[in-house]
Order: structure tokens, then C-alpha cells, then sequence
């Protein structure tokens, strides 16, 4: 048996009718920027996600550097984690500010809160939590740290499309980055992403800055970037929106299916009683991470590391100074977690024969 990480074939054919007649409507309206579509599904994702406003642009990574900008942080620190993906990283220092790294919880992955206050000073001006995995961080100690210290809250939802925080959907608070990458939970087929907002002054100077700082067609009121959601891509995720939550509860099927199979035979994910997790992936830990891949792989079992080095210790971020053990959870972590396919689509039968292929391996290792 061959079970791919992710299938995005599978997810396609179940929604081809519809998609490529939405498509076509598109190409032969030919409005491709910034056309009706974007407009429309803005307001859908906005409303799916209880919040007020939505700005469409052109990726993840434009979404949490955009918002940084819009809030006029010009200087000093930011705090996030390591263990991300380092589009986080890049959104705080491609606006010329310092990333602060604090450690990850052992059993969440997510920030450590007890450790945030440490790492506050007086240049500090943000905290971007990471809703890792598909699970919501501890928002409500968060927004209490970063009210208390007079923070700006940015949540990086990249993971976490219609994940719950004690039953509010994110963002909890008024700042929430997405990505459309093609393989998140809601993805495009290419690259996109969106800030969701409470804040309407700031949604209205976010649709001008991603727009070359106009807002009527050759006046420009300040200097602005070209990163716009193009109208294919927002056909794309108007259709595949319709089908979010049916997918993401699959998804919390499968994770207890995968639960009650590995449970006692391999470390699996430790979800907080407050949130509802969309597991964008199933994480296990294991001590012979690399041995367990690899034997996964000759039994046609595909499966991704999130993520091998932590950013703290990756030659772009080498300036920081950070050295090993400075986050000594992270980098624990990064040594024996291995993420196991997780789609909509993935059948029972697949999931039964990859916890099969790990106890055989466990069996053989004793670990």
C-alpha cells in the first residue's frame, strides 16, 4: 500500500465539478485582480471566522509581515517561538525588527506562556503566537500578558483554519494571519493568504498598503506592496470553504482513530481541554524518530518532519547569537517528532495499516 502525506488529487476529485465550472466562470470574466471574487470570498472567510473584516493577499508569510506593518511597529523586538515554520521569523525581520525566542510547551508544542514575561523588555512591542499543529495556543494568559504590558497581539493562524479557543473560533483575538498554501487545511493551488480583523480603520489601511498604497487606481497615499489574492485562487478557496468544516471534522476523526491505535506504543498529541484542535497535522514523538521514517517510507508510508532545525539555530538567524540550549524543549523536540498522513480523504484502511507498520517497528525496536 502507497498512502501519500498529503492528497490533494483525492481532495480535487471530490470537488471538480463545482471547481472547475468556478473556474471557468473566472477565466471568461477575465477580471484575474482584485476582481469580485476576492471581494466575495473575503466576506465569506471573514464570517466563517466570526470576525468583521478580511484582506485577501498573497500569502502567509505577506499576511503576518502586512499586519506588523499596519500596526506601525517600527522598531524593537517581537516575541514568537522557534519551532515554526520561519515565514513567522521572516514577517518580523523583513520590517527590520528583532525576533525574541521563547520555548515551546512539552505537550502542545505551543508556547511556553510561563515563559514569555522572561523575555519581555522595554523594546519589546509584540508577541506573535502560533497556533501550531492546528491547536490554539493559552490566548487568554496571552492577551493578559500582552495587555498588561501594553503588546500588540498578532495570532499566526497559518495551521489553524476554524480551530477553537473555549468555542470562539480563531483568531481570538483581533489580528489572525492565514495561509492558503495548497496543502493547509483550507488551501488554494498556489499561494495566498489573509489577515482577518475586528478592526476596520486597520482592515481599510491593510487593502490599500497590499495594493501599492492606493486605494483609488494611480493615487497612492503612502508606500504600499503588490501582494494581492488573484480571483482564480479566491474561486478556489470559495468552493473548497463550503467544504472546511465537513474536512476538518474528518480530520478530528481520524486523530482519534490514529489515538486509540498508537496509544501506549508511541508519544501522541496532548490536546488542551479549552481548544478545538484541526490537526493540519498528526504529531508523534518517538525516540528512533529517523529509524521509524525511514521504515515507514519501505512500507510506502510518506512522512514530514515539522521542522528539523528550529529557527533559533538556522544559519539565516545566525546574528541572533542563539546557541544550543537556549531552548531546550525545542530542541528536544526537533530530534524525535515525526508527522504521520493526515487529509480528509485518508481512509480508515490507511490509517490501520500505518500504525500497523509502527507497531511492527516497535516491536522490532523496542521503542
Amino acid at each position: 500500500m502507497k498512502i501519500n502525506f498529503v492528497n490533494l488529487k483525492k481532495q480535487y476529485e471530490s470537488i471538480k465539478d463545482e471547481l472547475d465550472m468556478a473556474m471557468r466562470d473566472t477565466i471568461n470574466n477575465t477580471s484575474f485582480i482584485l476582481g469580485n471574487e476576492v471581494e466575495e470570498f473575503e466576506k465569506e472567510f471573514a464570517k466563517f471566522c466570526n470576525a468583521k473584516c478580511c484582506v485577501a493577499v498573497a500569502s502567509g508569510t505577506d499576511a503576518l509581515k502586512l499586519a506588523i506593518k499596519a500596526l506601525g511597529i517600527k522598531e524593537g523586538e517581537i516575541i514568537t517561538v522557534a519551532h515554526t515554520f520561519i515565514a513567522t521569523a521572516l514577517a518580523i525581520t523583513d520590517n527590520n525588527l528583532k525576533p525574541v525566542f521563547v520555548d515551546i510547551d512539552s505537550k502542545t508544542y505551543n508556547i511556553d506562556v510561563d515563559q514569555i514575561e522572561r523575555k519581555i523588555t522595554k523594546n519589546t512591542k509584540a508577541i506573535i503566537v502560533v497556533h501550531l499543529y492546528g491547536q490554539p495556543a493559552n490566548m487568554e494568559r496571552i492577551a493578559e500578558i500582552a495587555k498588561k504590558y501594553n503588546l500588540e497581539l498578532i495570532e499566526d493562524c497559518c495551521q489553524a483554519h476554524g480551530a477553537e479557543y473555549k468555542r470562539k473560533r480563531l483568531p481570538y483575538g483581533d489580528i489572525g494571519c492565514f495561509s492558503f498554501y495548497p496543502g493547509k487545511n483550507l488551501g488554494a493551488y498556489g499561494d495566498g493568504g489573509a489577515i482577518v480583523t475586528n478592526n476596520e480603520v486597520l482592515a481599510k489601511k491593510l487593502k490599500a498598503m497590499r495594493n501599492y498604497g492606493s486605494q483609488v487606481k494611480y493615487y497612492h497615499d503612502f508606500i504600499g506592496f503588490n501582494s494581492r489574492l488573484d480571483s482564480l485562487q479566491a474561486q478556489v478557496l470559495k468552493v473548497k470553504l463550503k467544504c472546511l468544516d465537513n474536512w476538518n471534522n474528518k480530520r478530528i476523526e481520524h486523530a482519534k482513530l490514529y489515538d486509540r491505535l498508537l496509544n501506549g506504543i508511541v508519544e501522541i498529541p496532548k490536546i488542551d481541554k479549552n481548544v478545538k484542535s484541526v490537526y493540519h497535522l498528526y504529531v508523534i514523538r518517538c525516540k528512533s524518530r529517523d529509524e521509524l521514517q525511514k521504515y515507514l517510507a519501505d512500507n510506502g508510508i510518506s512522512t514530514v518532519i515539522h521542522y528539523p532545525i528550529p529557527i533559533h539555530l538556522q544559519k539565516a538567524y545566525a546574528d541572533l547569537n542563539y546557541k544550543n540550549g537556549d531552548l531546550p524543549v525545542t530542541e528536544e523536540v526537533t530530534k524525535n517528532i515525526l508527522s504521520l498522513p493526515m487529509y480528509a480523504e485518508l481512509t480508515d484502511e490507511e490509517i490501520k495499516y500505518t500504525c500497523e507498520k509502527i507497531k511492527e517497528f516497535h516491536n522490532k525496536h523496542g521503542n
